[in-house]
Parts: C-alpha cells; structure tokens; sequence
C-alpha cells in the first residue's frame, strides 16, 4: 500500500506513523514503580464534538515523589526503574488514547507552594501546525487549589483541565480534549 499525502492536511495524513508505530508508549510508569496506580483515558474532538481518529498526544510528567525523569530535574529525589515519565500514542478510531501511570507528585513552582499533580501534555492534529500544550489535573485535588499555573486559567476555564474519575471503575481518569468550540481546552502559550 502507498501512502500518499493529502493535500487538506497541514501536517499530513501520515505525520503520527512515524511517531507512533513503532514508537507508541502506553506504560508511562511500570507495574513496580511506587504510587497510585491510574489509567488515564483522554479522547480528542473537533469544534463539533466528533471524535479525533487520527491526533497524536505526548505526556511528560513527575513520579510519585515530584521528580522528573530528566536530566535537567536536579532534585536529588530517586527515579525508579521503569518509571519512563513520558508516553505517546495515537488517537484510534474513537479519537481516544490510553495511558498507564501512576498520580504524579507535586513539583516545585517559581512561588511558595508546589505545583499540584499534574501531566504536561502535547497535542498534534490535522490542521494544527504547531503542538498544542495542555495540563491534566486531576479534580479534587486539594493541591489544585494552590498551584500557581491553574491560577493563571480564568476560574471558569480550570474545568477544562481535569480528569474526572471514572465513578464505575476506581484508578481510571477521564480526560477530554477540545481543540476548538464552546468546550475547547485551555491551551497554553509556552
């Protein structure tokens, strides 16, 4: 089969095979890295609500003790084997991606209090010429109401970056992603 480029899309038809197949990463955290143990399921949708079959999404984030697994992150907190603190997939039919991880912990901020737990996550997509960066939190999170980046996000918009618990399935998140619309997820200019 030749694929063939398609002139309608910005970034190409094609652009998240290359990222993806065959280096697609769902585990973010492996099953003996320390914490608690979520499977974050984020779906993609237009400014009409459908669904994204073919968008890209990468996640970064801290373990469990607020630490990155980078080597610019100098806070001498330990990293575990098999903690990756990134993940990248492709959205599937249902404009959906599927992450196993674990709840970060906090991380240090530019003021007093630590930022709440959070992923820092990338979005590509058809007609979208540069990623799109975005942060889950997780609802409910007393830390939220500290953390000084969510308080730069006009209250109003804040629920635009929250996983809700899935309430008939305990450690699963849900995360949707609006790309533009009524609902569109806050976006940050980074």
């Amino acid at each position: 089969m030749d694929l063939i480029p398609c002139p309608s899309q910005t970034v190409g038809p094609f652009f998240h095979l290359g990222l993806t197949d065959p280096y697609s990463i769902s585990n973010i955290a492996g099953p003996n890295v320390r914490g608690e143990r979520v499977k974050l399921i984020c779906t993609m949708y237009d400014g009409e609500g459908v669904p994204i079959p073919d968008a890209m999404l990468e996640i970064w984030q801290a373990n469990a003790d607020g630490r990155y697994n980078h080597p610019d992150d100098f806070q001498g907190k330990p990293i575990e084997e098999g903690f990756r603190g990134f993940g990248r997939l492709a959205s599937d039919n249902k404009g959906t991606c599927v992450f196993e991880t674990v709840k970060p912990g906090r991380v240090p901020s530019w003021k007093a209090a630590p930022q709440a737990p959070h992923l820092e996550v990338s979005v590509f997509a058809r007609g979208v010429l540069k990623r799109l960066p975005t942060r889950i939190y997780f609802a409910g999170d007393p830390a939220n109401q500290e953390d000084p980046v969510l308080a730069l996000v006009p209250a109003d918009r804040r629920d635009t970056l929250m996983a809700q618990r899935d309430p008939n399935k305990p450690g699963v998140w849900l995360f949707d992603i609006y790309l533009c619309g009524e609902k569109e997820t806050v976006f940050f200019d980074v």
